[in-house]
């Protein structure tokens, strides 16, 4: 079990760091706001990993929170920045 944590704890932070150089290369705004939620889907699975690791449950609730709010805040930044037609 300690293996496979382990390994996806090395995916999680490849992942983060691939993410990373998008959210500063990134082209445009919409790139940005993208890499940005990856960024933070990663930080929960990596809020994931690190609760079934230690065996506790009380992050569940600062998961559930960190999705509402990255749920939240993508749909407000793309709807005030695509145009209305």
């Amino acid at each position: 079990m300690i293996v496979v944590l382990a390994i996806s704890g090395v995916l999680l932070i490849a992942a983060a760091v691939i993410t990373t150089y998008r959210l500063l290369a990134g082209p445009g705004t919409l790139d940005r706001l993208v890499a940005m939620d990856t960024i933070l889907a990663v930080a929960m699975c990596g809020l994931a990993v690190w609760s079934v690791y230690s065996l506790d449950t009380t992050i569940v609730p600062a998961i559930v929170a960190l999705s509402l709010i990255s749920f939240v805040g993508s749909v407000s930044v793309a709807r005030f920045r695509v145009k209305d037609e």
